[in-house]
């Protein structure tokens, strides 16, 4: 029986690997391979990388780290997640697995563009054309034409927190007319936020502009947004009685410990800013709170 599984080997799972292996602990991470980290082209914004590093070598690094130190990695899909009796049992397509604890990093992933074909999406996330995350990169968007894909409110509280680097700057409905109240129509006015109606279809890369259709004509942009949501990998959670929000972010305590003891969570599957520098954070708090609650059940000795 394993000390701890982690679930999920983004930098929160990765993170509180290196702490637990060095904790002298046996843990066990599980990797499906679908960290939205490993999908950065390259991150500015992550401190200690002045030059830039990309998701997948920012990953690779750590599981080196973690691997140095013990940690094993499974490289399987999660399916199944229960507390039975005193312990955790896990099981994937590969077997099944028991733990005293489980940690929860299984993140979220972006809602993209119905329309945006899959190979045109890849390519233009590779080139900066196509983004996620403004409070990642929104600098290097400074100055450059930029769309928001989406309405309502999110859509323009994404669409606001850009005009901090851009004044050539609209927001796309996805799917037709904005839906938009009286406030958000204000607050995009007194921006200067340009507004067209969907639905976006049609996309290509153009030269170097990311391309795409609209109710008002084709329209091409230095780089786009999609301001349409995430969907949280909260399932193995509520599978194992843990309590979520109505968003399905998994409920933590100051500990990141969720409703049920001994289940763990960090990154972004539990509320937060959705920040590589976060995740890693909450990792190292969970980690330590799992040694702790190991140790008050069993001393931990060498």
């Amino acid at each position: 029986m394993d000390d701890c599984i982690i679930i999920g080997a983004g930098p929160a799972g990765l993170t509180a690997a290196i702490y637990l292996a060095r904790y002298h602990l046996a843990i066990r991470l599980f990797d499906c391979g679908s960290s939205r980290a490993s999908q950065i082209p390259c991150t500015h914004n992550h401190a200690g990388y002045p030059e830039g590093i990309s998701g997948k070598e920012l990953l690779n690094r750590m599981y080196a780290q973690a691997h140095k130190f013990g940690a094993i990695r499974e490289e399987t899909r999660v399916e199944h997640l229960a507390l039975t009796g005193d312990h955790f049992t896990v099981g994937s397509g590969d077997g099944t697995y028991t733990a005293r604890t489980v940690l929860l990093a299984t993140g979220v992933t972006n809602k993209r563009p119905e329309s945006l074909p899959d190979d045109i999406h890849d390519a233009a996330l590779a080139a900066g054309m196509l983004r996620y995350c403004p409070v990642c990169d929104g600098y290097e968007v400074t100055d450059r034409r930029v769309a928001v894909v989406g309405t309502g409110d999110h859509g323009t509280a994404e669409a606001l927190f850009l005009r901090g680097y851009t004044a050539d700057l609209t927001l796309v409905s996805p799917d037709g007319e904005h839906d938009l109240d009286e406030a958000c129509s204000r607050k995009l006015d007194e921006a200067g936020i340009a507004r067209i109606a969907g639905p976006c279809g049609g996309w290509k890369i153009e030269g170097q502009r990311l391309a795409f259709d609209t109710a008002e004509g084709r329209l091409s942009f230095d780089s786009v947004y999609p301001a349409l949501g995430s969907v949280v990998r909260s399932e193995l959670a509520t599978a194992a009685g843990a309590e979520t929000t109505d968003d399905g972010c998994v409920v933590v305590g100051d500990h990141l410990e969720t409703t049920v003891p001994g289940l763990f969570a960090a990154g972004d599957v539990v509320v937060g800013l959705d920040q590589i520098s976060h995740a890693m954070g909450q990792a190292g708090v969970a980690a330590t709170a799992i040694r702790n609650h190991l140790a008050e059940q069993r001393p931990l000795r060498r």
